[in-house]
Parts: structure tokens; C-alpha cells; sequence
């Protein structure tokens, strides 16, 4: 349009429809990627073909308890709905089969006495089957001891009844009182960073706890979902890697009573030690992460889970602090909860950084710390703790004796036999008179 008006050259128009063609396209990579967890933490699974739809039967409860809402609600109105219909045509029955539904003259001799007062019609028999199913007992329609069909009917109903109601209440107790529901106030950063500390990359989130009450044992658990090729050519679509926790006593356990950045340390055996900055917008993986732990005030368990695509994995930035100290209390701002700032960082993977680093450190001969890999000559790398070379292995002890030595030889005075100089002096004289 700002062509067509003559704002912009139509040279410039075309120089941005071609870049805007070589360029890939971000938005549409991200709606073709699927994801194995949503951010929510819901799974992205669809089940279809289950042929044996039976199995779900057989454990009723579980499935009344995953449904939504509204199925439930219209399961239970359903049941109370047809049990009372149910046991209304029973009644009504009963009454029939007894004769109390034939008409008597008011004013004549009284007759029988009926199975249940007061019913007349089958809407009358429907709001005594209310009456009974819910104990309302208005006192217009009682059973008699004329008919102990009557009384069993009435116990039967009485026990349904009250199945019925302790079923409902067990499930909404479990769905409002799910794991899930706790995990609402639980939230993690949009963004995760991969940025340097303690001289490695290292892989970074930050998750927080919006109530007060405490999550007890809470523990972090991260695994790498990818498709994966075996050697025999086998195509796995979803390959699960854990992936280590950064911390000091080599578990998984958080003390989550501020908001804390969790860590993954990007060293061989990671699944991300070869992840670099170029290679990051085409990975095809995912890094979900699974909180869990034991709810203080309810003591019910409860899990967490978000994941991150490689869209939502920043390179080179850090998260910002949030935690300050006001008048003798720690202050947590949760505005920038989510912020980071960009820091130095290499655009290269943990893996050439070590290979990077082991060529400056020894030149041809260079060990990678750690990994026993050593490059020999200009070859690859070689299992070994050691460079290849002619000396034999020496202890730690004896390679510090070796500059002890070398200043002992030179403070040392170089010492000559006065014998052997003076017989080398005597013969070079005889040699001269010879000549």
C-alpha cells in the first residue's frame, strides 16, 4: 500500500518480500509443534480406537471423579431423577395391587386401610417417593403395617437413597479437592534462560508459590522429550530423559517458601550438551518440568507441570532478582517475576566450549577436566585420563619433587676432577712436542 502511494520505492518493497520468503516462518513452526504438556500443565494427549470401553466401568468412581462438571452434575440429577420414578411406579403399584386407588364415598363406612396413606394417583405416589428418598416427611403420606411388602420397599429405598447421596458427596469432595486445584497458585516463568554460572551454561526457570501455606517434600523433576532414532533404525516419537537437578546434596528437593530458580547444569551426559545458540530454533524437543509434593493445610498430594519448546527457551539472559529486604523481612516483587536481562554468553554449545577450552589449555595435547577425554596430536579424542606419550605415569608427589630438583641443581656449583683435567692437559702438550 505505502508503495502503490509512492511513500516507499518499489525496490524496497521487493528487498523485504524476499527476505520475508527465506525467512522461516516462526508463527506457523509454532502452530505445527505440538507439545506433550500445555502450559497449564494439562496433557496433550488424544486417546482414540479403545476398544474395550468396559474397563472404564469397572472403576466407576475414578471415572465419575475425571469427568467435567456438568457431566457429573447431569449424572447425579439423572439418578436421583430415576430412582424416584422408579420407586414412585412401585408405590403406585403397591397401591394398586392393595385397592387403595378405588374410589370411596367420603361419607360411606370406611374401608381397608391402605398400604400408604393418602395416595390416590400416581403423582401422589412420585412425592411420597420424594418424601422417603430425601426424609422430608411432611406427615400427609406414611406407610402402614398393613403391607410389610411396603416396609421392605421402604428400606430399599431408604438404603439407595442414601448410596446415592454418599456417592455424590465423595465426588465432589474429590474433584474440588484434586491436586490440580492447588497447583493453580503454584506458577512458573513463561521463559526459560540458558546463561552462564559458575562458568558453565546452565539451564534455568524460575517457579514460585503464591500462598503462604507451605508445600512439604517438594520435590522438581525435569525430563527431555524428543524423537529419537535407535542404531537398528527404530523411531521412537517420545523419548523420555531425566535430566539432573543442579544441586549440592544430589536431589531433587526444594525448600519452596520464596521463589526459587531451578538449574540444570549443561555438562556431558545432559541431553542439552550439545544444544547451541544456532541449533536451538531447530531443536524438536521439550523440557517438562513436574513439581510434586504434600499440600500443608490438606495434607493431600499435589503436582505441578508446565513445559518449555525451544521457542520459549531464551539464549544469553538471566533472570532478574525479585527477593529484597525491607525492615527486617525478605520483600518478594512479583511484577518481574518473569523479567531477564540479556548477559555475555557464547553462541557455542557446552560441548565445543570444552573442547574450545582444552585446546587452550594444553595445545596439541589437551585434556578435557573431568571427562577423560584427551586429544592426541591432531587426531580426535581418546579414553583416558592421561595424554598419550613415551613417560611412564608419575604420582602426584613425584611431579612437585621435580621443580625442587631443578633449583637444587642450580644453586649447585658444577664440580670437575682436577685429575682428569690435568691428565687431558698433559696429553694435549705431548701432542704438540710430536708435531
Amino acid at each position: 500500500m505505502l508503495a502503490r502511494k509512492g511513500l516507499l520505492p518499489d525496490g524496497f518493497l521487493l528487498t523485504r518480500l524476499a527476505e520475508d520468503q527465506n525467512q522461516p516462518n516462526r508463527s506457523r513452526s509454532r502452530i505445527q509443534r505440538s507439545r506433550f504438556i500445555t502450559k497449564t500443565g494439562s496433557c496433550n494427549v488424544a486417546h482414540k480406537n479403545i476398544r474395550e470401553q468396559g474397563r472404564f466401568l469397572q472403576d466407576v468412581f475414578t471415572t465419575m471423579v475425571d469427568l467435567k462438571w456438568q457431566h457429573s452434575l447431569l449424572i447425579f440429577t439423572s439418578a436421583f431423577l430415576c430412582s424416584w420414578m422408579l420407586f414412585a411406579m412401585v408405590w403406585w403399584l403397591l397401591a394398586f395391587a392393595h385397592g387403595d386407588l378405588e374410589p370411596r364415598d367420603p361419607e360411606g363406612e370406611p374401608g381397608p386401610i391402605p398400604c400408604v396413606t393418602a395416595i390416590h394417583s400416581f403423582t401422589s405416589a412420585f412425592l411420597f417417593s420424594i418424601e422417603v428418598q430425601v426424609t422430608i416427611g411432611f406427615g400427609g403420606r406414611m406407610v402402614t403395617e398393613e403391607c410389610p411388602v411396603a416396609i421392605m420397599v421402604l428400606i430399599i429405598q431408604n438404603i439407595l437413597g442414601l448410596i446415592i447421596n454418599a456417592v455424590m458427596l465423595g465426588c465432589v469432595f474429590m474433584k474440588t479437592a484434586q491436586a490440580n486445584r492447588r497447583a493453580e497458585t503454584l506458577i512458573f516463568s513463561r521463559n526459560a534462560v540458558i546463561a552462564p554460572r559458575n562458568g558453565r551454561p546452565t539451564f534455568m526457570f524460575r517457579v514460585g508459590d503464591l500462598r503462604k501455606s507451605m508445600i512439604i517434600s517438594a520435590t522438581v523433576q525435569l525430563q527431555v522429550i524428543r524423537r529419537t532414532v535407535t542404531a537398528e533404525g527404530e523411531v521412537i516419537p517420545v523419548c523420555q530423559l531425566d535430566i539432573q537437578v543442579e544441586n549440592p546434596l544430589r536431589s531433587n528437593g526444594i525448600f519452596l517458601v520464596s521463589p526459587l530458580i531451578i538449574s540444570h547444569t549443561m555438562e556431558r551426559g545432559s541431553p542439552l550438551y550439545e544444544m547451541s545458540s544456532q541449533s536451538l530454533a531447530s531443536e524438536d524437543l521439550e523440557i517438562i518440568v513436574i513439581l510434586e509434593g504434600v499440600v500443608e493445610t490438606t495434607g493431600i498430594s499435589m503436582q505441578a507441570r508446565t513445559s518449555y519448546v525451544p521457542e520459549e527457551i531464551l539464549w544469553g539472559r538471566r533472570f532478574v532478582s525479585i527477593i529484597t529486604e525491607e525492615d527486617g523481612r525478605y520483600c518478594v516483587d512479583y511484577s518481574k517475576f518473569g523479567n531477564t536481562v540479556p548477559v555475555r554468553m557464547s553462541c557455542l554449545s557446552a560441548k565445543e566450549l570444552d573442547q574450545t577450552r582444552g585446546v587452550q589449555a594444553g595445545g596439541t595435547e589437551a585434556q578435557l577436566q573431568g571427562w577423560g577425554l584427551v586429544r592426541a596430536g591432531r587426531g580426535g579424542f581418546r579414553r583416558g585420563g592421561r595424554a598419550c606419550d613415551s613417560a611412564p605415569p608419575q604420582p602426584w608427589y613425584a611431579q612437585s619433587e621435580k621443580p625442587e630438583k631443578e633449583a637444587e641443581q642450580k644453586g649447585q656449583k658444577k664440580t670437575v676432577k682436577l685429575e682428569v683435567i690435568g691428565r687431558k692437559t698433559e696429553e694435549d702438550g705431548l701432542e704438540d712436542l710430536s708435531e
